[in-house]
C-alpha cells in the first residue's frame, strides 16, 4: 500500500491520500508509515496524537505553536470537515496564504502543516472526530493563534455563522502576530 501526495496552493502544506484495501467486510488502510513519510520527506516521528469532537458549524483555529515549534498531520475517521492552513512565517513568499481543502471518513485523507502555518477547521456533518499528530509537545507558554476572518488573509470558510471559542473570536489579526518579538520563530527559510 501507498500513501499519496496531492498538490496544494502552499508547497509545504500537503494533502495525503492512502491507498484503501476495501471489500464487503470494510476497509483497511495505513495512515502513517515511517518509511513512506521519510520517502515523501515529511516528519516520520511524532511526540503527541490529539483527538477532538465538535458538532456542525464550529470552527476551531487558527492556532500554532512557536515553542517548541509544532507541525500537524490532521485527519477525519468521522463525519466532514474543512481543514485550513495559513503561513504565518515571516519573510515566506507565501506569507498569509491559505489553503484549505474537505477532509472527511469517506474520502480518508490527511492533511500535513509544518511548523509555521496556522491551522484550523470548521464542521460541516452533524458530528465529525479530527485527530491530529503532532511534532512537538503541547506548550500552552508557546502557542497563540489568529483571528479566523482575518480579512487580510480572506480564507472562504465554507460556514458563515460558525460556532466559536472566546479564545478564537478574541484572537489578534496576522499583522499583530507578526509585530510580536515571538513571530520571529518562524522565519524563513
Amino acid at each position: 500500500m501507498r500513501i499519496r501526495i496531492e498538490d496544494s496552493a502552499l508547497g509545504e502544506v500537503r494533502v495525503l491520500v492512502p491507498d484503501v484495501f476495501q471489500d464487503e467486510r470494510g476497509f483497511f488502510t495505513e495512515v502513517y508509515r515511517a518509511d513512506q513519510f521519510a520517502e515523501l520527506e515529511l516528519p516520520s516521528t511524532f511526540e503527541q496524537l490529539n483527538h477532538s469532537g465538535s458538532i456542525r458549524g464550529v470552527l476551531r483555529g487558527l492556532h500554532f505553536q512557536w515553542d517548541p515549534p509544532m507541525g500537524k498531520l490532521m485527519r477525519v475517521p468521522r463525519g466532514r470537515a474543512y481543514l485550513v492552513a495559513v503561513d504565518i512565517r515571516k519573510r515566506s513568499p507565501t506569507l498569509g496564504r491559505w489553503f484549505g481543502t474537505e477532509v472527511s471518513a469517506e474520502n480518508r485523507k490527511s492533511v500535513w502543516a509544518p511548523a509555521g502555518f496556522a491551522r484550523g477547521f470548521c464542521i460541516l456533518s452533524e458530528f465529525a472526530e479530527i485527530q491530529y499528530l503532532c511534532s512537538g509537545i503541547y506548550n500552552p507558554d508557546g502557542e497563540a493563534g489568529i483571528r479566523w476572518n482575518d480579512p487580510a488573509v480572506g480564507i472562504e470558510w465554507p460556514v458563515t455563522d460558525p460556532i466559536l471559542s472566546r479564545k478564537d473570536q478574541e484572537a489578534p489579526v496576522l499583522s499583530e502576530w507578526l509585530s510580536r518579538p515571538d513571530s520571529e520563530r518562524f522565519g524563513y527559510p
